[in-house]
């Protein structure tokens, strides 16, 4: 019988007029993997928070057992001395500082004089990172690592507290598929020697590769008991999580095709850093009002070039023609392709689609301004009304117009960036990646938002890397590889083998 490291007994966790845990249950045993899911607000970074000390979280009701022990954590320094160790998705890192520096912060080696002990930092810094299997010099600055080797560097400093319990918190939603494989690895090897983990992803696939067993939180509260991998299947996990049956996960609408709207020709980006390659190579397509267009490719095909060169970013460089109702247009930056009418909501929606340390409002106005104001005097009252009316309108879950985006979910923040094209009345929306890093429930709603605006009469554009996605909302798939199109597949055409077989250039 496996040996139970963890248990935490009726946690009960409340906010001001919130429960944010209800009565949760949750154990977990030496090398065990459990992955720990839900929606987006349904308490799983509050349950870890809990646990890990993090205040104002030690005010909860409920027990926690250590090893047959109850403890109570009073801050994090409590939690990491008893073995217990976050990587968050923000990594808690110091990019200025090196390597060794970040693994032992606040605990350097001192000698007499109170300086550090240098070789001795590079030294022990040295033996955790050769325990991850990663070739890492400890002397050189952490910014200079990828993102994938700087989460190595905070397993590492997790390691070196002879951490017991690690918990990951969306680890790879910012690494590429190579980093993603060096993370499962490490993670593997973490077990084999007897690490137990809990790991919260809203990727399903990754689930099933990398746990051992899941437990379900919806609305704070735990959804079944605790169950093996190896006998449930995703279908079951999601319908805990959202408490529906999810065989329409993808609702996908059928609407009548109708007239063509915007048509691209012979669309060609030249390589910045090398002339004779090209980004995207004389790509052509049309799209239509009463239909959802997908575009599918492998990572790294031009899909993202592709919509950034008809949405204007590449300027002048840009070669090949656009056309809306077999109007040329001319389009050479993102605001030639706002006044006609063509919006992209960007793969990347905190980075390049939002202003997170602003309210709704401006979050929500700011590409229709103009239409707010006269004579350099602003209509604020018509500018907040219509910004409460596209709130209503999507359902975006927030206390007021005045919350700054960045305390919403990543749902809700989608819902944002889409409103503001909304309110631009955009006849062509492209959406790039629209559903990553959001839970299921939130997909599923931004899939009913784009039938509303495929029946609205907007031509809906989408690239998705995710082949049940592409397949379960595209009426066609215009399918890139290494920058050229290689097929453009009806829905009915369309299974994975197939688009698989062009995405990799086999016609």
């Amino acid at each position: 019988m496996a040996e139970e490291i963890l248990e935490m007994n009726n946690i009960i966790k409340d906010f001001p007029g919130v429960r944010a845990l209800d009565h949760v249950n949750f154990k977990l045993e030496k090398a065990e993997i459990i992955a720990l899911v839900g929606e987006n607000g349904a308490g799983k970074s509050t349950l870890m928070n809990v646990l890990s000390g993090v205040w104002p979280y030690p005010t909860y009701e409920g027990d926690i057992y250590l090893d047959d022990e109850i403890v109570r954590f009073e801050n994090t320094r409590e939690a990491e001395e008893a073995g217990i160790g976050i990587i968050h998705q923000e990594l808690n890192l110091l990019p200025d500082l090196s390597v060794a520096e970040n693994i032992f912060l606040d605990r350097q080696p001192l000698n007499k004089f109170g300086g550090i002990k240098w070789n001795e930092i590079y030294h022990e810094a040295a033996k955790v990172l050769t325990r991850l299997n990663m070739d890492i010099d400890p002397r050189i600055d952490l910014g200079d690592l990828t993102v994938g080797k700087q989460q190595m560097v905070e397993i590492a400093k997790a390691l070196s507290l002879d951490t017991r319990i690690l918990v990951f918190d969306e680890p790879t939603s910012a690494l590429t598929d190579s980093e993603i494989k060096e993370l499962f690895t490490v993670i593997n090897d973490l077990k084999a020697s007897e690490v137990s983990m809990i790991y919260i992803s809203h990727k399903m696939e990754e689930i099933e590769e990398i746990a051992d067993s899941v437990v379900v939180l919806r609305d704070g509260a735990t959804i079944g008991d605790k169950i093996q991998i190896k006998n449930v299947t995703i279908e079951e996990i999601i319908n805990r999580m959202v408490g529906r049956d999810i065989a329409d996960l993808f609702p996908k609408k059928s609407f009548e095709r109708k007239e063509k709207t915007l048509e691209v020709k012979n669309i060609t980006i030249p390589d910045p850093f090398n002339p004779e390659k090209y980004l995207v190579e004389d790509v052509s397509f049309k799209a239509y009002k009463g239909e959802i267009l997908g575009i599918s490719g492998l990572m790294g095909a031009g899909r993202t070039e592709l919509v950034n060169a008809i949405f204007g970013v590449y300027g002048k460089k840009r070669q090949g023609k656009i056309f809306y109702d077999d109007r040329e247009l001319k389009i050479e930056s993102p605001a030639d392709a706002i006044k006609n009418g063509i919006a992209l909501i960007t793969e990347d929606r905190k980075e390049l689609g939002l202003l997170l340390d602003k309210d709704l409002v401006i979050n929500m106005t700011l590409p229709s301004i103009e239409k707010f104001s006269s004579n350099f005097v602003m209509d604020y009252l018509a500018e907040r009304n219509i910004a409460e009316k596209y709130v209503n309108e999507l359902n975006i879950k927030t206390p007021n117009l005045d919350v700054n985006v960045e305390k919403l979910s990543g749902g809700n923040q989608q819902k944002v960036v889409i409103g503001k094209w909304l309110i631009t009345e955009s006849n062509v929306l492209i959406l790039d990646e629209p559903t990553r890093g959001i839970d299921v429930g939130a997909k599923t709603e931004v899939y009913r938002l784009m039938n509303q605006l495929v029946e609205r009469g907007v031509t809906v554009i989408m690239i998705s890397s995710d082949l049940p996605e592409i397949m379960g909302m595209s009426d066609r798939i215009l399918v890139i590889s290494e920058g050229k199109k290689t097929a453009v597949l009806e829905h009915e055409e369309a299974d994975q083998e197939t688009i698989m077989k062009y995405a990799t250039g086999n016609k």
